[in-house]
């Protein structure tokens, strides 16, 4: 019981008032046995009968009622004292704090009673021979007045520990998942250095890891110092960031192997890729030069640069790769695998540029030796769309029409381009792929629209 207001001299009675309510408690026969002369032919006191005696037996039973009291909320005050040191270890919110102020305002109340009890019991000895009935029914009075008012504070003191339910549940949650959580984190860390020194034994060296891995020390540090010096929410906290950063120490370093074995055959495959490139440029020339001796210039400009960018994207990815070899072997993993993407996407480009230049002659021919088959294929693309525009219709929606009358005509033109001297059959493959994708459009449209309108 705290008195963190009452008199000194108040704080010590109340301590040993609670002394001697232990005793007093005790089993009967215990008590008896505990005090001198219990059974001495009679005792000391003089007892009286009649109303004086009735006062005294009565004013003792109201003493014994205010000190059963008094225990009660004593007891019940250093149980709550337990919950709000429980609450406060977790949570140092603004509500937090405002249970601690009003924890605080009931132990000052409770003071206050307790000391109205002590003064009330050192007031009137009732064990004196000559206690005089009047001041036995005074005793009884003031220590009936005391053992309320304590009641009256138990029961307020009841009612803010109920109200601390759910703040309550919530601490002692956190702080059951706490060392769970910190054993995890201390495991956690333990599978990373394992795995850290596997991967070292099989002769990787894994600094990077090994720093990170050595960057999780100080917070092993906190963790071990406890909540009581860090709060169970930060504890927590920390410990699930332990956690989870070890885990990716732990994984990283178990496919350190694979992923470097990984490297090693991208290095092979993209070695030979790079080869295999370099020959198939030189076959861009031969290519170009029956473009430009079979088809006009519109045919084959665009490809004129192609030999020479092929080579030195070539020669680039080869660096490349000898930069990502050098990484290899000093075990730089992040820097090897971005080398060899940028590898991989030099080859794409160039492998592209060396295939548009067999693909176009290809086409070229094709079409040089059969154009019917290109108008046929976009012709019928046309009739199609126009026929899916006129379902269920007597007249096209203009914003369909419109572009597919655009789309025949801009056919008809390119197939009258095939007949100048000297065609060029690029621009009709391009168009007749334009009119193509116009239509192809306009089709998904007329769809869209009328599916929406069945919805």
């Amino acid at each position: 019981m705290t008195a963190t207001h009452a008199q000194p001299h108040a704080r010590a009675k109340a301590s040993a008032v609670r002394d001697v309510l232990a005793l007093m408690l005790l089993p009967v026969p215990l008590v008896v046995a505990a005090l001198p002369g219990a059974f001495a032919g009679g005792g000391t006191r003089r007892w009286f009968g009649g109303r004086g005696e009735s006062q005294r037996a009565d004013a003792q039973a109201a003493k014994d009622g205010a000190a059963a009291a008094f225990v009660e909320l004593d007891t019940a005050q250093r149980d709550l004292r337990i919950s709000i040191e429980t609450i406060t270890a977790v949570d140092s919110s603004p509500g937090g704090r405002r249970v601690v102020d009003d924890f605080a305002a009931l132990g000052r109340r409770i003071d206050e009673v307790s000391l109205a009890y002590i003064t009330a019991v050192d007031a009137h000895d009732l064990d004196r021979d000559d206690l005089e009935a009047s001041v036995a029914a005074q005793a009884r009075g003031e220590l009936n007045r005391a053992k309320d008012e304590l009641v009256r504070v138990k029961g307020e003191l009841d009612r803010f520990a109920q109200g601390l339910g759910p703040l309550l549940d919530k601490a002692e949650t956190q702080l059951a998942r706490l060392a769970p959580a910190v054993e995890r984190a201390r495991q956690g860390l333990l599978s990373a250095s394992n795995a850290l020194d596997a991967a070292r034994g099989s002769g990787l060296r894994a600094d990077d890891l090994a720093a990170r891995l050595a960057a999780l020390g100080p917070e092993l540090t906190m963790l071990n110092q406890g909540a009581g010096r860090h709060g169970v929410a930060e504890t927590l906290q920390r410990a699930d960031r332990v956690v989870r950063d070890a885990e990716a120490v732990r994984a990283e370093a178990e496919r350190l192997p694979e992923r470097a074995a990984e490297i090693d055959k991208r290095l092979v495959s993209l070695r030979t890729r790079a080869q295999a490139l370099t020959t198939r440029a030189g076959s861009v020339e031969p290519v170009l030069s029956e473009l430009r001796r079979r088809f006009s210039a519109a045919c084959w400009q665009d490809l004129q640069p192609v030999p020479e960018q092929a080579a030195v994207s070539v020669r680039q990815a080869e660096e490349r790769l000898k930069e990502a070899a050098k990484a290899r072997e000093d075990q730089r993993w992040a820097d090897a695998t971005a080398l060899l993407s940028t590898v991989r996407a030099l080859l794409n480009t160039t492998d592209e540029a060396v295939s548009a230049a067999g693909d176009r002659l290809r086409r070229l021919n094709a079409v040089a030796k059969d154009p019917q088959q290109e108008i046929d294929r976009t012709r019928f693309a046309i009739r199609d769309a126009q026929r899916l525009a006129m379902a269920g219709r007597n007249t096209p929606d203009p914003r369909h029409a419109r572009p597919l009358d655009d789309s025949v005509g801009r056919l008809d033109r390119a197939v009258t381009g095939l007949e100048e001297r000297h065609p060029d059959y690029w621009h009709f493959l391009t168009e007749t792929e334009a009119v193509r994708r116009t239509v192809a459009r306009v089709v998904e449209q007329i769809r869209e629209e009328r599916g929406t309108g069945a919805a």
